[in-house]
């Protein structure tokens, strides 16, 4: 099977969102052949160049998003032409209509402000970050679904599609003043949303380079036969401008479209835009919410990552019948050492344990001689109500009996209790977790680490021994001075924890370590060394962190946030987010109760295994290609040179099951002066620089 993989601002560059995955996902589908359309985000990211590539991956094209090309001159015309002109400006006031006429995102946002709990109510548009519990999707299931309007969206859609590709030049157009006036004249037609009434030139001018960068992709030449065209299958792996060129590809070609998103870029926009005029946030809300709608209603499957991707979609017209949850694969191998050597010296300690329990016992059998035979739990008991019942009637005997035998079952629940808190013990020593909470992630205000300290200072009143290592990364400028306050309240809450301690990491109370350091130990060893890891988030998609925490079977405590219960299920605690306090009693409740920590650590990495793992990524993809191919197959009709159907131009063999399509050993040796063109290309060392619209390699 030929499959077109199109991302934006990942694979196959070294850095940028879902690589890892893409890049698992190619590997382990050896079998199909990929090709690979990248739009990239930024001249650094072109710049750092591009992943190993494995032999399936037979051509690569990329394209920048992050500046505007000169499509005219790629196509050698610019939009020139009354006729030309016309049907750009018809298409584009549309488009421009169907965004402005759109008032789900006006009406949901004046819905949803204040009705968030937990105090997140910092998006104009939406409301709230709808990653809290309180704070889901709001407003009926499919606001961008109207047929009428969605019809209209698509339809100026595809036509400004058409014209890039007839003519060409579209990129100048969306930039040209005319595209300025049809939103001047969109946003004073009846029926526009009340935001948009008065919008001023410079609000609608930042609309506008935001429209057209969108929009870019509509100017490639990637949806020609020998291109899009002739895969099986575009699987897309966000929304967005990374599904335009798959949802061309099905306008243009019929080629089945397959969607992935495991995050929600109709939230992302909505807090880009946190800061901008109301009229910019209403109008760019609506135009990523009809593109949304239009790229759901015609894949043929979408998968998203998660429940909370999932209700997102669904609140933007996706149909239910099309959605299959798949989990994003992380690699479980890198954990599975750490695990083993925990529970080795698990092991060895718990023998030593019992080995020093015989000797012991070895060591008091000559004074159990002399002494009275200790007698077994219970036995005193038995004989009191042996003897009552010779002498007693018939309810004294039941009675000493159902006394006897409580008081058995008690001293057997409490010695098999201390024989598990021995063993906890045991496997606590030997990983060295003691009483340590271990927070990891990336540190930014959305992680919420002052409640975390705040919470660590009240479980430090009950839990005196009480350790907390925060192993993170900060992201950007706002991230750094994040941290510099994180550090600076540590200080104040923990006075012996100051800057100038000089104490090591493991004897201070709060430790701040920066993940990927030189010196900084690897994470599997810094979650194998926590007995208990923490995630104290008020907004979070899908919790990496705690997936790799449950990989190495330790308990878990988290906020209720984002896919965090869906991820957990039950392995792990969870209170709501910005309430210290809860958080505190949670973690003192697992740091006093060993064996409960030990049982929820084991159930909680046997979920991780059957559900997050590399392998069972790949099989659902791969059950969903087979899927989605065999309800919606090709039908290339294949013409002549005069334009007429080619009789039994497609060959019996194509409708084979196999790798058909890819390279095969020659039946005989080839002369010496043909070249082998199956042969895939070598993987290219550096980035390739972009030729016109797209550079092919």
């Amino acid at each position: 099977m030929r499959i077109g993989l199109l991302t934006e601002g990942g694979y196959p560059y070294v850095s940028g969102d879902a690589r890892l995955w893409c890049d698992r996902l190619v590997r382990g589908l050896a079998r199909h052949e990929f090709r690979v359309y990248a739009l990239s985000r930024s001249l650094r990211q072109e710049d750092e160049g591009w992943m190993p590539l494995p032999p399936q991956v037979t051509r690569v094209r990329t394209a920048p998003l992050w500046t505007a090309v000169d499509d005219g001159a790629a196509h050698g015309r610019d939009l020139h032409g009354r006729r030309a002109r016309r049907r750009f400006t018809e298409a584009y006031a549309d488009l421009a209509r169907a965004v402005c006429e759109g008032g789900a995102a006006e009406g949901r946002a004046s819905r949803s402000r204040g009705a968030c709990a937990n105090g997140c109510a910092e998006d104009g548009v939406n409301g709230c970050t709808g990653d809290c519990a309180s704070a889901r999707p709001s407003g009926r299931t499919g606001d961008y679904g109207d047929d009428r309007q969605a019809d209209r969206f698509g339809n100026a859609l595809y036509a400004l599609a058409d014209l890039a590709r007839e003519e060409g030049g579209l990129g100048s157009a969306l930039r040209s003043e005319g595209a300025l006036r049809v939103w001047e004249r969109a946003c004073r037609t009846p029926g526009t949303v009340r935001t948009a009434h008065g919008a001023r030139v410079g609000e609608l001018l930042a609309v506008a380079r935001h429209v057209e960068r969108a929009l870019r992709p509509l100017s490639l030449d990637w949806y020609e036969d020998a291109e899009l065209g002739a895969v099986d299958l575009c699987h897309a792996t966000a929304g967005g401008s990374a599904a335009l060129p798959a949802l061309l590809a099905r306008h243009f070609s019929g080629v089945p479209l397959l969607v992935t998103e495991y995050g929600v870029p109709l939230r992302t926009h909505y807090l880009a835009t946190a800061d901008a005029p109301p009229a910019v946030r209403a109008l760019l809300a609506s135009f990523h919410g009809r593109l949304a709608a239009e790229v759901y209603r015609r894949a043929a499957r979408i998968t998203p990552g998660n429940a909370h991707v999932r209700r997102w979609q669904e609140h933007c017209g996706a149909d239910r019948a099309k959605l299959r949850t798949v989990y994003p694969g992380m690699e479980a191998s890198r954990f599975a050492e750490v695990v083993a050597d925990v529970a080795d010296a698990a092991e060895g300690a718990g023998s030593a344990e019992r080995a020093g329990s015989a000797e012991r016992a070895e060591r008091a059998e000559p004074a159990e001689t002399s002494a009275p035979r200790r007698s077994e739990p219970g036995g005193a008991a038995r004989r009191a109500a042996g003897a009552a019942a010779t002498t007693g009637g018939t309810a004294e005997r039941e009675a000493f009996e159902r006394e006897a035998f409580e008081r058995e079952t008690a001293e057997r629940e409490a010695a098999e209790r201390e024989a598990a808190e021995r063993e906890s013990a045991a496997h606590e020593s030997a990983s060295g977790a003691g009483d340590t909470l271990v927070w990891v992630g990336r540190v930014e205000p959305a992680k919420d680490l002052v409640s975390l300290l705040h919470a660590f200072a009240e479980v430090r009143a009950h839990v005196p021994t009480a350790r907390l290592r925060i192993v993170g990364t900060a992201a950007g400028a706002e991230g750094r001075a994040y941290l510099e306050h994180c550090e600076h309240l540590a200080a104040r809450l923990f006075p012996d924890d100051g800057h100038e301690d000089t104490r090591p990491c493991g004897d201070r109370p709060v430790s701040f370590e920066e993940a990927g350091a030189p010196d900084a130990p690897d994470l599997a060893a810094v979650y194998a060394a926590g007995a208990v890891v923490v995630l104290s988030s008020v907004v979070e998609g899908f919790p990496v962190s705690l997936v790799e925490a449950m990989f190495c079977g330790r308990a878990t405590v988290s906020t209720d946030v984002g896919a965090v219960v869906e991820v957990i299920g039950g392995t792990g605690l969870v209170v709501p987010p910005r309430e210290p306090a809860a958080l505190a009693r949670a973690c003192v409740a697992l740091l006093r109760d060993p064996a409960r920590r030990r049982r929820l650590g084991e159930a909680a990495r046997a979920r991780a295994l059957e559900l997050f793992t590399v392998e069972q990524n790949v099989m659902a993809f791969d059950g969903l290609y087979l899927d989605v191919v065999s309800h919606s197959p090709r039908r290339r009709v294949l013409v002549d040179d005069r334009g007429a159907p080619l009789p039994f131009g497609t060959p019996a063999e194509a409708r084979l099951p196999g790798n058909w399509t890819g390279p095969r050993r020659p039946l005989r040796r080839a002369p010496l002066w043909a070249s082998d063109t199956t042969t895939p290309p070598a993987a290219p060392a550096q980035r390739p620089e972009p030729v016109g619209e797209g550079a092919a390699r």
